[in-house]
């Protein structure tokens, strides 16, 4: 199997399922996984692309075993390296009268396109240069014309099995005779194709639906070369929930966009899978029954369970997906992870390993109710950032933070906080019980109160949970590559103080 990207932008999602289908197929069954990059578009084609799909195949978790940094037997493993294998095979198609030159202009085989589309016959070409013989195409290239060198497709239907679509047809005079060699020298998109996953020993080429016209063609130069095709397997497109093709207006369309708004990759990787695949082909599932690791997917994933209907790209499914990961995710890698979206949400941190360990030691506050990393910052801001007189500067805090019942808790908790040590979960909810006994409050009178004095918020993670992260952090020392956090004794007088500024 190959995964053969063009590197002129990004690695959009319905290529990296493209990619997946092809790595889950050939580490399922044993085979080889090719990575080759079809740069033959030279103006549009930048080293700097390449290295943007190549990370981004990486953090999916899609290794390969020959490419261009692999190495392997059948390489180089970039189309630009290759020109010469292309321009030999093309002079082999050229000797045996499979191809010919063809001098029409650009202007006039938008003429002939014209007139065919005015006509109502197909848009192909017209067969201008195929009767010139070798001799008077020769003299014309002495000359000094550069022609481009077409395939003289044979005049016989083309039937190919596809598997996912069964048996497909073409008709002769629907295909009309493709460029392979362009005037300028360069190997055209379906020859280097086929030259190339022929060469590289390619069993199964599966890709895109919108590949299948180019099918045809493709299997009239393997039979001409003297190839064996591949089993072909075309994939219905990734549509956006509109049922339009996934584009920009759907929103984040590539690898690289869903990396940065904060999706894990074996999230992503398991959602793909199982657009227009199910692991039950024909019965019913739940879907936790869906949730798969790669190489429980691997094991798992066949071409005859590939449905032919398109799917839908929906990221609420995505973020639901996403959700269950981040809950079973180990703890330090998601504080590791989530430590550039901090800073970009303005909360400076280089963390070291105890700095670390204390985002570790909060994130369960975080993962049990957030979608994605980039929302970790705005979960956990409490901890981070305290003003108790901001706090109160809302009218309706205020109001109920000045009634006798919440004044006499707030009091009696900045008490009992500044004997006690740092909170832990127990200590906490001492100090509350302490703090029930001397008030009378219970429920929502206490614990609201408590809640609004100690973060600044009517709402927020579970206390016992929360506090003790807070006082955790306090005792963090200088170097840890946190902020500074205050803590809870400190947050509890400066309430009192807040709130009665008299004294």
């Amino acid at each position: 199997m190959r995964f053969a990207p063009s590197p002129t932008g990004h690695l959009h999602v319905g290529n990296a399922r493209t990619a997946l289908f092809n790595w889950l197929l050939a580490r399922g069954a044993g085979g080889t996984f090719v990575l080759r990059i079809e740069d033959t578009d030279a103006e549009r084609s930048t080293r700097e692309s390449e290295a943007a799909i190549v990370r981004d195949l990486q953090w999916l978790g899609l290794d390969w075993d020959e490419g261009p940094d692999a190495g392997g037997p059948c390489g180089p493993y970039r189309q630009s390296e290759r020109l010469h294998l292309y321009e030999s095979y093309a002079h082999e198609l050229l000797n045996a009268g499979a191809a010919y030159y063809c001098f029409c202009s650009v202007a006039q085989l938008e003429a002939d396109r014209q007139a065919a589309v005015a006509a109502g016959r197909p848009s192909i070409y017209a067969g201008t240069c195929r009767a010139l013989s070798r001799e008077q195409a020769q003299a014309r290239v002495d000359g000094g014309e550069r022609p481009a060198i077409r395939f003289r497709v044979p005049d016989h239907d083309v039937v190919f099995s596809d598997v996912v679509r069964g048996d497909v047809r073409f008709a002769a005079d629907v295909i009309g005779d493709p460029v392979i060699v362009r005037a300028d020298g360069h190997a055209a998109y379906n020859f280097a194709v086929v030259v190339d996953d022929a060469l590289m020993e390619i069993t199964h080429v599966i890709r895109g639906e919108d590949h299948i016209s180019n099918t045809p063609r493709q299997v009239l130069l393997y039979e001409a070369m003297g190839f064996t095709p591949p089993v072909f397997a075309h994939l219905a497109l990734v549509l956006g929930p509109d049922h339009s093709p996934l584009s920009k207006r759907h929103g984040a369309t590539s690898v690289a966009e869903f990396r940065a708004k904060g999706y894990l990759p074996e999230a992503l990787v398991n959602y793909l899978a199982l657009i227009g695949w199910s692991p039950r082909h024909g019965t019913a599932s739940s879907d936790v029954d869906e949730l798969m690791t790669i190489d429980e997917l691997s094991r798992k994933f066949s071409l005859e369970a590939v449905g032919h209907s398109a799917g839908v790209f929906d990221e609420e499914k995505l973020a639901w997906v996403n959700r269950h990961y981040l809950k079973g995710a180990d703890p330090l890698r998601i504080a590791r992870l989530s430590v550039p979206y901090f800073v970009e949400a303005g909360v400076p941190m280089s963390p070291d390993d105890g700095g670390l360990a204390f985002l570790a030691g909060a994130m369960t506050m975080a993962t049990a109710s957030v979608d994605r990393l980039n929302q970790i910052p705005t979960r956990l801001a409490l901890v981070f950032d305290y003003d108790a007189a901001r706090a109160l500067g809302d009218p309706g805090i205020r109001d109920e933070m000045a009634a006798a019942p919440a004044r006499s808790v707030v009091a009696a908790l900045a008490e009992e906080l500044s004997l006690a040590p740092r909170l832990d979960r127990d200590r906490f909810r001492s100090v509350a019980n302490q703090v029930k006994a001397r008030t009378g409050q219970k429920a929502r009178g206490l614990f609201h109160p408590i809640r609004v004095a100690l973060t600044g918020k009517p709402d927020g993670p579970e206390l016992d949970l929360l506090l003790p992260a807070i006082d955790r952090g306090a005792e963090l020392p200088t170097g840890a590559g946190i902020p500074p956090i205050v803590g809870c004794r400190e947050r509890a007088a400066a309430f009192v103080k807040a709130l009665n500024p008299s004294g």
